[in-house]
């Protein structure tokens, strides 16, 4: 294999900064002097992955990943040394040496087929691009105009395109530029079946081109010529097995197009989903376009297939609150594709890793026929704010066009609820769900409610539940996170029910330059930041809690997990008197956690070091960890008299 030249590797390193190439995959916020974001290498609800700029290297103190910008595009995309290195050189501009120069055509040769097929696919793009203008694209061009209502600025900001009817038009034209093997590669064309020869794959259809997320067109879609007013055009061509073609196609995948992991407009909507904290998911190409062209930008499509774990993953970098609605037509196809779409992710759910909610446009619409009509952008972002949580729409689901008084109907309602129910990981979120159905199947007894609920947690615990092993080595983790889960609500608890001291608490988090970690309490600061200060007279009123009762009321799941701080039970009262020194000790708590986490960093980052080699960077990282073990000590007596952290 050839070898890169040290000096490449050196000026690669020395060129790529490790917040630029972080921030293509992960939503990173500044906290201090570093960065923080969602850790892409395991699954958490609070961010723990810091990325430090002036140390060009990352670390995540949840499941300990760290190292440089190399590093980590090794691990997530599964790349060797050399891979990684080649593409930050491209990425940077970098001059690729070998230590061998006679090597060096053979290595370019290697590299340029990816960057050959993302130069085809660009061609091609650009082919039915220019096609769409000619005469033979002009009725295709009236359709997207016409019929789908779409300006000139969108079908360019979308490449949008035409195939022509013939079955070489296309290879003809990359050919005499290409090397056949490669127009094949890149799912343009396909060898025929007899006689010798290539075809083109897409032929008379309206082409939208597929990008990544760095915007390089992948493959494409393509819909069937519609007919024109004459009934002419809309003719499904039998392909080469004798089959009708079907109105959409896709490229066949590729090593650059995987359908399954492929999200249609990201690219242009990442930077949207990151601003409104909230990604939009539809069936269609159109229906996308149809979005964005609304001002709706952070709209995304799948590509014929129901939305898969590693979709979502993708958009879970671009979204802090991991809010993904799904917008699939709400007529029986439509439902049934839900259905099919949250099987597919319903773990995810279940663990609260992504915040799910359902959109059903009125009347069986697709977003793109909806949008047509008078006023529907502002009626469709109305639907976007009050699009149920996937557990609601389920259950909606499960309830319709039931009648509870039948007993047959009765007992599959219910059942179906067990079914439902019995996987919700969080007890709170259950005995909320629980209740609510128990409400549905009193049929308006409120009296019933009660033993409804009883009977619904009986079936749901009646099979054998296994047992969660615990792994040793968890246990100290999981001691923290309990720790942490007490200081926070400790915290909270305080801040809500003693205004007077709201500001010190503030102050307290600012110096000590800490964040929330549970998903739950961070959710609700968020919404006390949001609110901004509101004063209160002592003994008379608390508008704040007035204010974020009313607000959570449309969050039910996490209204449901945060319900307890709302409340003063004698235990709060005692320590209500003694408010401020608890409220300090509980940001101690918090940050002598963070501490442990950082000691434990940099002992291992010491004990892995070159202490020949690595001398001054081995003595910084004994510094630092010693500087935690430290800041822990000082902490510690701090907490000495408060026997709950204990």
């Amino acid at each position: 294999m050839t070898s890169l030249h040290p000096d490449t590797i050196a000026e690669v390193k020395s060129r790529s900064d490790i917040v630029d190439v972080i921030s293509q995959y992960v939503v990173l916020k500044k906290r201090g002097k570093d960065f923080l974001g969602l850790c892409p290498f395991h699954e958490e609800r609070s961010p723990s992955f810091s990325v430090s700029p002036s140390k060009q290297m990352y670390y995540c103190f949840g499941c300990g990943a760290g190292g440089n910008a190399i590093k980590f595009l090794m691990e997530l995309n599964k790349q060797s040394f050399q891979d990684v290195v080649l593409d930050l050189a491209k990425r940077y501009q970098v001059p690729v040496q070998t230590l061998a120069p006679e090597e060096s055509q053979e290595l370019q040769r290697q590299l340029s087929v990816r960057e050959q097929l993302y130069e085809i696919l660009a061609v091609a793009g650009s082919f039915y691009q220019h096609a769409l203008r000619q005469p033979l694209g002009s009725q295709a061009l009236a359709y997207l105009r016409e019929e789908r209502g779409l300006s000139e600025a969108t079908i360019q900001q979308f490449q949008l395109g035409y195939a022509p009817p013939g079955w070489e038009t296309l290879s003809r034209y990359l050919v005499p530029k290409y090397p056949v093997e490669l127009v094949m590669q890149a799912g343009l064309i396909k060898p025929r079946a007899s006689g010798g020869g290539y075809y083109d794959i897409f032929r008379n259809r309206i082409i939208i081109p597929i990008h990544d997320d760095r915007g390089r067109i992948i493959g494409f879609g393509g819909r069937l010529q519609p007919p024109n007013h004459l009934g002419l055009g809309e003719v499904q061509q039998p392909d080469s097995s004798g089959m009708k073609e079907a109105k959409y196609l896709n490229s066949p995948e590729t090593q650059l197009f995987d359908k399954g992991k492929t999200l249609f407009a990201l690219d242009k909507a990442k930077a949207a989903i990151t601003k409104e904290d909230r990604a939009v998911v539809v069936e269609g190409y159109f229906d996308a376009i149809a979005l964005h062209a609304h001002g709706i930008q952070n709209a995304v499509a799948t590509l014929g297939t129901a939305i898969s774990i590693a979709q979502v993953r993708q958009l879970l970098r671009y979204s802090e609150s991991k809010q993904i609605v799904l917008n699939f037509d709400a007529d029986a196809a439509g439902t049934k594709a839900a259905s099919r779409a949250i099987g597919e992710i319903a773990d995810l759910a279940y663990k609260g890793e992504v915040n799910l909610r359902i959109l059903g446009i009125p009347e069986g619409k697709d977003a793109d026929e909806y949008l047509k009509n008078p006023g529907a952008v502002a009626s469709y972002r109305q639907l976007l704010e009050t699009a149920p949580l996937w557990l609601d729409w389920q259950i909606d689901q499960i309830l319709l066009g039931k009648n509870l008084k039948q007993a047959d109907q009765y007992q599959q309602v219910a059942r179906s609820m067990v079914a439902l129910l019995k996987d919700i990981n969080d007890s709170a979120t259950r005995t909320y769900y629980v209740n609510r159905c128990a409400e549905f199947l009193a049929m308006g007894e409120a009296r019933t409610v009660p033993q409804r609920a009883k009977d619904l947690l009986q079936q749901i615990n009646r099979p054998h539940q296994k047992k969660q092993a615990i792994s040793p080595v968890s246990l100290p983790i999981s001691g923290e996170r309990t720790r942490l889960a007490q200081a926070e609500a400790l915290f909270l608890r305080l801040y809500l029910h003693c205004p007077e001291c709201r500001q010190l608490g503030e102050d307290a988090l600012a110096k000590a330059d800490l964040d929330f970690s549970l998903s739950h309490h961070r959710f609700l600061w968020q919404q006390i930041m949001e609110l901004g200060t509101i004063s209160a007279t002592p003994d008379i009123s608390n508008p704040l809690l007035d204010k974020l009762q009313e607000l959570l009321l449309h969050f039910p799941a996490e209204m449901a997990s945060l319900q307890y701080l709302f409340h003063v039970d004698e235990r709060t009262e005692r320590d209500i008197l003694r408010a401020e020194e608890l409220i300090v000790a509980a940001v101690a708590a918090i940050e002598q956690v963070m501490c442990e986490k950082r000691s434990r960093y940099f002992l291992k980052l010491w004990e892995e070091a070159d202490r020949t080699g690595e001398r001054d960077r081995a003595w910084q990282y004994l510094q630092e960890f010693y500087a935690a073990k430290q800041r822990i000590k000082q902490l510690d007596e701090q907490l000495n008299f408060l026997y709950f952290f204990r």
